[in-house]
């Protein structure tokens, strides 16, 4: 197949799913075109199936700001006319599943017929739907973009059905969860030279990974951590960027802990990072998968999350790691502090991460989306909604 695939380029959960699953496409013989602001950031390095389309907005005194939907359904429209695409896949309903509503309009006048032009398969991931949607004036563009796609999917079950109670959509809605490629995403031999890099000691290694918005709540991940270091020698690894960062350092500074924590910024190489970890700390408010819990976990890393979202869909408390009530500090460290004092419950809980995350194996997802997307060519383009 032809597979067209927009998505947001940033450092986040849905670009890694969807550059991942481009990728894992490519693999398999279909031929993938990335049509984006920017080269996702997991593209890394390029295979003979695939392309990458910038998608340029255009700047002019009039607008207030650029045409970027406009100037996206453009682009996916040039490419599919040119490169013949049977599928674009939208990751997330706002710009992408309604730019690419936009752009099968423009031409459907050069299509034989239905049957020729390309099917529109979208995947909510979270944020398009409990805060773009939620928005009073993004709701209809949201229910648009969804009952407008032939296809649509959601990475929980828990996304799913806040679609359905918020949009009431006419369109069924196919859970097809995040995904990891156990190939990359597994537990590395000890790497000395990159604690020597990091000031690291035998110290246990907590980490968190986030775009540091609100909704990870990282004034949590800071005060449970500050509860765990009295008690037991640790660093804690905080990977990532955002609007929460400059607060969180200077809440570090202020609690004497500076020597404890390390902002890392945006790594794309996760994996050692997660080698060398024994915890993980997610205490976010709202999960719609949590893949960076499950990253950690095919790297034998034990999870404290909070008991939201999509998490308990793939984590079992007291044995992959904990959940707790979002917003209980105390119980996160001490949950957290039960397993860095017990070492062997610490390696019987990485045992049972590594297990569960070979249920979410990128191969038997990937064929999930192949089926999904056949479906639809099967099925036709969807009527007027």
């Amino acid at each position: 197949m032809k597979i067209g695939i927009s998505c947001h380029h940033t450092y986040g959960g849905s670009g890694a799913v969807a550059t991942e699953l481009g990728k894992a496409l490519a693999r398999k013989g279909h031929i993938v075109h990335f049509i984006n602001r920017a080269e996702p950031f997991r593209l890394g390095s390029f295979s003979r199936n695939i392309f990458y389309h910038e998608v340029e907005a255009m700047h002019y005194p009039l607008f207030e700001c650029p045409f970027y939907s406009l100037a996206l359904a453009s682009k996916i429209a040039e490419v599919a006319m040119y490169e013949k695409l049977d599928v674009v896949h939208a990751h997330y309903a706002i710009p992408h599943a309604l730019s690419a509503i936009l752009a099968r309009q423009m031409v459907k006048d050069k299509c034989r017929d239905e049957a020729h032009c390309f099917r529109i398969a979208t995947t909510l991931h979270g944020t398009d739907i409990t805060v773009v949607g939620a928005d009073s004036s993004m709701h209809g563009a949201v229910r648009l973009a969804i009952n407008k796609s032939d296809g649509v999917t959601a990475v929980s079950e828990y996304l799913r059905q806040e679609t359905v109670e918020m949009f009431e959509p006419n369109v069924p809605i196919e859970v097809i969860p995040n995904f990891v490629d156990l190939e990359v995403f597994r537990r590395l031999p000890e790497n000395p030279a990159l604690r020597e890099q990091l000031g690291l000691g035998s110290e246990k290694i907590c980490i968190h990974i986030s775009n540091f918005r609100p909704v990870k709540r990282i004034g949590d991940v800071l005060g449970a951590f500050e509860r765990i270091v009295q008690e037991v020698p640790a660093t804690l690894l905080m990977v990532g960027d955002g609007p929460e960062r400059s607060d969180a350092e200077e809440r570090v500074r202020k609690a004497g802990i500076g020597d404890h924590v390390r902002f890392l910024g945006k790594i794309d190489e996760i994996v050692p990072l997660l080698s060398i970890s024994d915890l993980m700390l997610m205490p976010s408010s709202a999960e719609s998968f949590g893949l960076a819990a499950l990253e950690a976990m095919a790297c034998g890393v034990p999870v404290v999350v909070t008991n939201a979202g999509g998490f308990p869909e793939f984590i079992e408390d007291g044995r992959h790691g904990y959940l707790v009530e979002t917003g209980d500090v105390e119980s996160m460290a001490s949950k957290a502090l039960g397993l860095l004092t017990d070492e062997a419950k610490r390696l019987a809980f990485a045992g049972a991460c590594v297990e569960q995350a070979q249920q979410f194996d990128i191969t038997g997802l990937v064929e999930r989306y192949e089926a999904f997307y056949l479906g639809l060519l099967e099925r036709g383009v969807r009527a007027e909604a």
